[in-house]
């Protein structure tokens, strides 16, 4: 939606004030708080203890020690920002250890009187840290302003206190404030112990098997340790950063394969179930899910929830185990709920989850589990977010659907099956995201008809142009099916989408109606013939297809041609050598008359059939009678023989369809009638009905022995692969002399000389 003149003139004349006053606030209010705080403190310390005397406090001289401006803040309130950092004593940053950290139960208020009186500026952005996801990204650029401004003040945190630095260890720091009650029920000596225990492995950062053992019986008690948690997410924020450069700078370091796996298996198993403990999912009927997302203990867990899931998402790219990518997607599934305030983390989570699911080198059962972190998604997301999950499931199809071949055909129908369910979860969602892609193909298709470049017409004529169009006809044809309608008994919010789909179909399949592309056409229009069956739509097809009878590429008389036969299902454009042969004109004979019989097919029961049929019935005996000449045609025997049989048919079928309707009662312009004609009689036991039924069981025995002999033929290429490469390890030993290598080099460098010349 474009912004209205009065927000454009107001962010042009106005923002920047308003932004500076707002700051110039909160830095007053910042400071008063301060202020208050440290009198509070003061009074506090000077109040004289029970039985000791008030003059034994003072130091003689009677001045009272600085209080530390931060030592009351939290972290949260330190990063907000917005206020003067105070300048500190050098004397008393060298004297003073390591500043224990304190947490204050302080209500902030959000905005001042004047932030209420003034009118919101249209696209600020007004969510919150948790809702944006952007608190650490803020945090970095503060920091980064503060080591400007005050050098002095952060090298002196940076030598005393590391931690408030690292705002992310900082703040999974916190956690250990929620586990302060699992201490008071361990007896000292205990306690002691293990934490002389925790002492000495700290001295070195390599994580032991024994250490994951202990962190795993701490996150199986009852309750689960918030602590043997956090320690797990930063092994885990380690293990799945192992490879990258920076791993070093973590707290842990794993360099055991076994502790890795020990330590995957236990954040990807354990980390969802002490989440679902501490914070329980509340779910309703309606498949609405509620976390207690004000409560202090999940504001307290976010950090820990944002680090652990960017660590999951980072192993998800880098991974290719299936077993171990199933895992990883189940975690992340479980942890859904407790990421929905965070939209920046969901998008790249959902950005992940896609390049697994549309990844052709995965396993369909892989591609299954991240279609269900996907549907799990948008289930129980608002729109906003349900929105840009249908974009990049979209997005990650078209790419997906780039390379079409024997072996990642049934992958790319995978995804275009699976993704079709998700635009019904929230069918006004799925209609607004729909139409704008559909209307993205439209404008691709006019500019290739109004562009005469030479090349326009490939932005059209590609693999991922038709796949996008043949699932948005899977879209329309599941949840637009008439049947479903009819038991609901309203009509789908998408089948509005049904007319831009056949309109941009119809463009492209004619917008080269030459022979080599004869095969993309015959793809689009089984896309049509799907829609057609599904929603009841006529679509007339019977003329594009009786159009490819009447070219030159059909009446003429082929050449003959030992090629192998075109698969049309991995086919989009036949190649100059198939042009005029006698195999590529079986092939698109074929196939003219399969999808006009299954085109028909959709109508054989219809009161109409004859007056159908008739148009058609009449330009196939024209061009069989002009094909049959004794002097002219193609003189194609297979191809003539094939549309005679679909003629008798389709003259036998209008023949049967006037018999029974000249026992009818009702008259032309009874709806109910007209509707419930043949209803009961089964579409096998019509005329054509019975004769495409065989052609379909004779195609299927046909495919099945096409694809067990593309298998044998795949094992038998493996394996002389495998034989070639252990005769050439057997030719050429892996080790070699200085000498022999020189050689080889100068060689090559010759072989080039002489390829560039």
């Amino acid at each position: 939606m474009p912004q209205a003149k009065s927000t454009k003139k107001f962010e042009k004349s106005r923002l920047k004030d308003v932004l500076k006053r707002r700051k110039d606030v909160a830095k007053i209010k910042q400071k008063q708080q301060i202020q208050t705080k440290l009198k509070e403190r003061k009074a506090k310390d000077n109040a004289p203890a029970d039985g000791v005397d008030p003059s034994a406090g003072t130091n003689g001289s009677g001045k009272e020690g600085t209080g530390d401006a931060f030592a009351d803040m939290s972290m949260d309130q330190f990063f907000q920002g917005g206020f003067q950092v105070p300048e500190m004593a050098k004397k008393s940053a060298s004297k003073t250890g390591k500043r224990k950290r304190t947490t204050v139960k302080a209500a902030v208020s959000a905005g001042s009187d004047e932030d209420m009186a003034e009118p919101p500026v249209a696209g600020e952005d007004i969510a919150t840290d948790s809702e944006s996801g952007e608190d650490g990204e803020a945090h970095k650029a503060q920091l980064a302003a503060l080591a400007d401004k005050d050098p002095e003040f952060y090298k002196y945190l940076k030598e005393n206190d590391t931690e408030l630095l690292d705002f992310e260890d900082a703040d999974l720091a916190e956690i250990d404030a929620l586990s302060a009650s699992e201490d008071e029920e361990t007896p000292r000596k205990k306690l002691k112990a293990q934490k002389r225990e925790e002492v000495a492995e700290e001295g070195s950062n390599e994580v032991s098997e024994k250490q994951v053992g202990k962190w795993k019986a701490s996150m199986k008690m009852d309750p689960p340790s918030l602590r043997a948690m956090k320690e797990v997410t930063l092994a885990f924020r380690s293990a799945a950063h192992l490879n990258d450069e920076a791993s070093a700078a973590y707290k842990y370091s794993i360099s055991d394969p076994d502790v890795y796996h020990e330590v995957l298996v236990t954040a990807l198993h354990l980390i969802p179930k002490v989440l679902r403990h501490h914070l329980p999912i509340k779910e309703t009927t309606a498949g609405k899910v509620r976390v207690p997302t004000d409560s202090k203990k999940f504001r307290t867990l976010t950090p820990l929830l944002k680090s652990h899931t960017v660590a999951l998402n980072h192993l998800l790219e880098n991974l290719s185990d299936p077993s171990t990518l199933r895992m990883t997607l189940e975690s992340i599934k479980s942890l859904l709920p407790y990421l929905l305030s965070f939209k920046k983390v969901v998008k790249e989570v959902t950005k992940g989850v896609c390049s697994v699911w549309s990844d052709p080198s995965n396993t369909d059962e892989t591609r299954f589990s991240a279609f269900l972190v996907l549907e799990k998604l948008i289930q129980i997301a608002d729109s906003s977010i349900r929105e840009a999950v249908l974009k990049q499931t979209y997005q990650g199809l078209v790419k997906g659907a780039r390379n079409t071949t024997v072996h990642t055909n049934s992958g790319i129908n995978i995804m275009k099956n699976t993704a079709s369910t998700l635009w019904g979860i929230d069918p006004n969602v799925g209609y607004t995201t729909g139409f704008a892609f559909i209307r993205q193909l439209a404008v691709h298709l006019r500019t290739s008809i109004t562009n005469n470049t030479k090349d326009a017409y490939k932005t059209v004529y590609n693999w991922q142009y038709v796949h996008s169009l043949d699932f948005w006809s899977r879209v329309v044809a599941v949840h637009c099916n008439s049947l479903r309608e009819a038991e609901t008994g309203k009509e789908s919010p998408l089948r509005p989408l049904i007319y831009p789909i056949v309109q941009v179909t119809l463009g492209a399949m004619r917008l080269i109606p030459t022979a080599p592309y004869f095969p993309l056409r015959f793809q689009l229009v089984r896309s049509l013939i799907r829609v057609s069956s599904a929603t009841s739509t006529y679509i007339p097809l019977a003329s594009v297809l009786v159009e490819v009878l009447n070219t030159a590429e059909m009446k003429k008389q082929p050449k003959p041609s030992t090629l192998k036969t075109i698969d049309f299902a991995t086919t989009i454009r036949a190649t100059k050598a198939y042009l005029r042969t006698r195999t590529y004109q079986d092939g698109v004979g074929e196939q003219v008359v399969e999808l006009l019989s299954e085109f028909f097919l959709l109508w054989t029961k219809n009161i109409a059939f004859p007056e159908l049929a008739l148009p058609v019935v009449v330009m196939l005996r024209r061009w069989l009678k002009a094909m049959t000449k004794r002097t002219g045609g193609n003189r194609n025997s297979k191809v003539n023989s094939v549309v005679a049989l679909l003629v008798q048919k389709l003259e036998a079928n209008s023949k049967w369809i006037e018999e029974k309707r000249a026992k009818v009662d009702f008259a032309p312009n009874s709806r109910a009638g007209v509707e419930g004609f043949l209803k009961e009689v089964e579409w096998e036991k019509t005329p054509l009905g019975a004769y495409v039924s065989g052609q379909r069981k004779t195609r299927e025995q046909k495919a099945k022995l096409l694809e067990a002999a593309r298998k044998t033929e795949d094992a038998k290429r493996k394996e002389a692969d495998k034989a070639e490469a252990v005769e050439g390890l057997e030719e050429f030993p892996s080790s070699g002399s200085e000498e022999d290598i020189e050689e080889v080099d100068g060689f090559s460098e010759a072989e080039d000389d002489a390829a560039e010349d």
